[in-house]
């Protein structure tokens, strides 16, 4: 009998010890890789280190950056091991990336890796096809109706796909404008207002590509008084490419618009659906509102 009770003594104390280590595993942070090192603007270091301060800020996450070889130096050592993390935040338009590199990339997101595209990333890697895929729509690099149609919303509400020929990419002048969501039951967007400002940014238009399996989130109104389309154009999407899921804004030109709350807060949000499938962060006190624009220096 004593042997007995002793063995269910030392069962207890096992899992009494194991108890610790479960719930510490539970808690750990989502691990997240931010690419940058080449863009057509300037103040990428500037924008990393914010996206870098607003994802650590949600207790959710640990962050580490992999930063490239300057415009024209050996990207053949750029080899990030992209299976270290959940996901992937692209602060990148350059040079492209070695063919190991874009397998190892391709292979990560198929297989349930995540993906947030941030403003011009989209105009990253113009030939590379399955990027295409994941970004879902893409502009400038030469692109045109070779890369797939125009996609908007009509006066009517409704998704026009447009094959006419053309440019892919562009965006008239830097100024603040309304956000409009259209799927307000996704995570991203859940509980969220159905229309706010963002602050003075690049409204990005005419973006063209395979827009297969993605979904607008929201789109905001290229003004033609503003050299814009005249066009509800996207300006956040999400992408299925195998098992990953990707989110893509084109929102984050300068620092100022990074800085806005609207985009903050999406962009939080947008990383952690895309490493986790849903969403758990609430609506800020400081969101913005459908005429008031709300920045956080």
């Amino acid at each position: 009998m004593k042997k007995i009770i002793s063995k269910i003594v030392a069962v207890c104390l096992c899992i009494l010890v194991m108890q610790p280590a479960v719930a510490q595993s539970s808690g750990e942070k989502i691990r997240l890789l931010i690419v940058d090192g080449q863009n057509n603007h300037g103040n990428w270091p500037q924008t990393t280190q914010l996206m870098k301060g607003y994802l650590e800020e949600t207790g959710l996450f640990d962050v580490d950056i992999a930063t490239t070889p300057p415009e024209g130096g050996d990207m053949q050592i750029f080899k990030p091991v992209f299976n270290n993390y959940k996901g992937v935040v692209l602060n990148y338009n350059g040079d492209a990336w070695p063919k190991e590199t874009n397998d190892a990339f391709e292979a990560f997101v198929r297989n349930g890796g995540g993906v947030v595209s941030v403003h011009a990333a989209d105009n990253a890697f113009p030939e590379w096809r399955e990027y295409n895929k994941m970004i879902g729509l893409g502009g400038w690099g030469n692109r045109s109706e070779k890369n797939g149609p125009y996609v908007y919303y009509n006066q009517d509400g409704k998704i026009v796909r447009d094959s006419s020929p053309g440019i892919g990419g562009s965006h008239g002048k830097f100024h603040a404008f309304k956000i409009v969501t259209r799927n307000k039951k996704h995570p991203i967007t859940k509980g969220l207002p159905l229309t706010w400002m963002h602050n003075k940014d690049e409204l990005y238009d005419r973006l063209r590509g395979p827009a297969e399996n993605m979904d607008i989130l929201a789109t905001a109104y290229s003004a033609k008084d503003q050299n814009g389309t005249g066009r509800d154009e996207p300006v956040m999407m999400v992408i299925r490419y195998g098992k990953g899921r990707i989110f893509h804004t084109t929102l984050g030109h300068a620092n100022e618009s990074q800085q806005c709350v609207g985009f903050i807060t999406f962009f939080q949000r947008g990383a952690e659906w895309v490493t986790t499938g849903k969403v758990t962060q609430k609506k800020p006190a400081d969101f913005p509102g459908e005429d008031k624009i709300s920045v956080r220096r």
